[in-house]
């Protein structure tokens, strides 16, 4: 992901093997100083979703990976969820999501919208299929300005 520090990358690089290994996908590490602290989190998510146990399994295991081969020693290490309707920022993301309902914000308007909610059928270096009522729509990654799961309670 664009933006990720130093610290951040190294933690990635280390991290996604094992991560990957114990069959989660790892979506981001930020590594940030807030207050006089700083904090390594690394989001981790599954299809499913992720449980304070999976967090803490995942912890385990990171942290003593980590232990020692950062340029920098964080205070804390988080694990954590990346939050249910966080926008997509990967192809991952979308296959992860198979099946269900998103939200997608367009650059240009398709049928006089910029919105358009619809269930993923598929999703490929090209873009995003959505079936949206009774219609299957095809959009181009470039089309997309954001997307993120749609929550009904």
């Amino acid at each position: 992901m664009a933006g990720r520090s130093k610290v951040a990358q190294e933690a990635f690089e280390l991290a996604e093997p094992i991560v990957k290994s114990m069959g989660f996908d790892l979506v981001d590490c930020e590594y940030k100083k807030e207050g006089q602290y700083y904090f390594l989190r690394i989001f981790i998510d599954k299809r499913g979703g992720i449980s304070i146990e999976d967090c803490e399994a995942v912890s385990r295991e990171v942290d003593a990976a980590l232990d020692g081969k950062l340029h920098a020693d964080p205070d804390y290490f988080e694990v954590s969820s990346p939050g249910a309707t966080r926008p997509f920022a990967s192809l991952s993301d979308y296959v992860r999501h198979m099946g269900e309902e998103i939200e997608v914000s367009l650059f240009a308007p398709i049928d006089g919208s910029k919105h358009v909610e619809g269930i993923i059928e598929s999703a490929g270096e090209d873009g995003l299929v959505l079936k949206v009522g009774e219609k299957t729509l095809e959009l181009e990654w470039s089309k997309i300005s954001k997307a993120q799961r749609t929550l009904r309670f």
